[in-house]
Order: C-alpha cells, then sequence, then structure tokens
C-alpha cells in the first residue's frame, strides 16, 4: 500500500477510504499486504484528479463508479451495433 500511495502522491489512508467507499479493492499478499491492479491504479488517480478539484471522496468514487458503468454500457452498445465480422 506505501508503494502504491507514494506513486499516486496520496496517502495510505486515502487509498483504504477508497476501499471503503468499495472504489477499490485490492487483492492481498500471503503475508496480507494489498496488491493492487494497474486497473485499480487508474480508478485511485482519477479519485485523486476529482479530490483535488474539491470533490469529497465519497462523491468521487461514486462519479468514477458511474463514469466506468457509462463507458461499458457503450462499448457494449457500440459491439452489438457493429456488423458481424467487422
Amino acid at each position: 500500500m506505501g508503494a502504491a500511495a507514494e506513486m499516486l502522491g496520496v496517502s495510505p489512508a486515502f487509498l483504504r477510504a477508497l476501499g471503503a467507499a468499495k472504489l477499490i479493492e485490492p487483492q492481498r499478499s500471503s503475508g496480507g499486504h494489498r496488491r493492487y491492479s494497474r486497473y485499480q491504479l487508474r480508478l485511485a488517480a482519477r479519485a485523486r484528479e476529482l479530490v483535488d478539484q474539491g470533490t469529497p471522496v465519497e462523491a468521487a468514487c461514486r462519479i468514477i463508479i458511474l463514469e466506468d458503468q457509462l463507458a461499458e454500457a457503450l462499448r457494449i452498445n457500440n459491439a452489438r451495433d457493429r456488423p458481424a465480422g467487422h
């Protein structure tokens, strides 16, 4: 967690807050250390951007979840609308 927090320029408490808000749920190593995927780190970086702009952490997490859901829905719609074989 310390390395991820340092890489993102946030505190470990910020990463724990993102976990409490259900934005990211890191895997655990056999020693109990949190392991974040690249995708989770991208979400955390986006959360930091929003928080730096004055958005409360909980609201930032909700915004990111909705952005992610919208992107997935658009991807599904685009795939459905493409003719087969293209």
